[in-house]
């Protein structure tokens, strides 16, 4: 019974990293999804269960709270708290290097620094004070962001690459997404920390799998455990799964985790080294859909071709991401 719950518990949290993921990056597949498995669960729920759920659903994804803050940090502390009792005990008495188990202890370190600071940094936020200077730092388009606009809740000019975050209530600078596991949005002051909490998360992750892997194998080569077989109403199963259940476990959900969030690290390099950013790629990549054949629009508009003009080589624009948008239009200037 223990496996199981385990093992579903494993599951749970595997999708809603996945859930999360594709909400954070707000494709327009994923909002057919949505409409489609709504429609589905309207014919099996009670009417009010479904209330509750949307009400549930609006506080987590809609609302400014700490929830998955702290889910976060619970989970990051169990799957470290395993790590600490069981693998890192098993691989000293196996002689590993020592520099080897302490690597995820320091990417750990990393982590929760670029998180707090993803977590508690100002994003980017546009006021009367600094709207003209955001006014000055890009340019418009007039396709994507037009000149002489103003935000109708915030009563401001709209920069380019602006946007108003419904969640926080604020206008953002060169606004990415909004993100419920820091509790913030991501924008031009803080994308280089989320960059680096992905990046070190993700290594973290990857690092416990590697490790978690070479202990398994290197015991099962030791000890001829693949020999070994445990015999019940269910049939066969290979004695290590029963012997170290937890790590086997916890290996598979690292292991996934790491493959989530190695993809989606992949997508903000890209968007990085293109000068992009999720809310620009997915309003691109919607009026990329409006140009196919199949959909409607009326017959005397226009198709407007979105270019990015933003994007000048990877270099400057990696400078972008690591230099605050006004520290960066400063040295433009000079």
């Amino acid at each position: 019974m223990d496996f199981l719950v385990l093992f579903l518990f494993y599951v749970a949290l595997v999708l809603i990293g996945i859930v999360t993921i594709c909400i954070c990056s707000k494709t327009h597949y994923l909002k057919g999804l949505v409409r489609g498995g709504a429609q589905i669960i309207s014919y099996i729920i009670p009417e009010c269960l479904q209330r509750a759920m949307l009400k549930l659903l609006h506080y987590l994804f809609h609302t400014r709270n700490y929830t998955f803050v702290l889910l976060h940090l619970i989970l990051q502390g169990m799957v470290y708290s395993e790590y600490t009792w069981e693998i890192f005990g098993y691989c000293q008495e196996l002689e590993f290097s020592l520099h080897y188990l302490l690597l995820p202890y320091l990417l750990l370190i990393g982590n929760l620094v670029f998180f707090t600071l993803s977590c508690v940094s100002n994003p980017g936020t546009i006021t009367k004070a600094n709207e003209l200077l955001f006014l000055q730092v890009y340019e418009f388009d007039e396709v994507m962001f037009s000149k002489n606009r103003k935000c109708s809740t915030c009563n401001l000019r709209k920069p380019a690459r602006s946007k108003h975050c419904s969640v926080c209530n604020r206008c953002v600078h060169r606004f990415d997404h909004h993100c419920v596991w820091v509790n913030n949005c991501i924008g031009a002051w803080n994308a280089r920390y989320f960059l680096l909490y992905l990046l070190t998360l993700t290594a973290s992750a990857a690092t416990m799998a590697v490790v978690s892997t070479v202990f398994l194998v290197q015991l099962v080569m030791l000890s001829d455990l693949y020999l070994e077989t445990y015999i019940d109403d269910l049939g066969h199963f290979q004695y290590l799964f029963l012997t170290f259940p937890r790590i086997v476990f916890m290996l598979g959900f690292v292991a996934m985790l790491s493959f989530l969030l190695g993809g989606y690290l992949c997508f903000t390099l890209y968007l990085a080294a293109t000068n992009q950013t999720t809310n620009e790629w997915y309003r691109g990549d919607r009026n990329w859909c409006q140009h196919c054949p199949h959909t409607a629009r009326p017959p005397s508009a226009e198709p407007q071709v979105h270019r990015n003009i933003h994007s000048h080589g990877l270099w400057s624009n990696l400078g972008e991401i690591f230099l605050p948008a006004t520290a960066h239009y400063e040295r433009k200037k000079n």
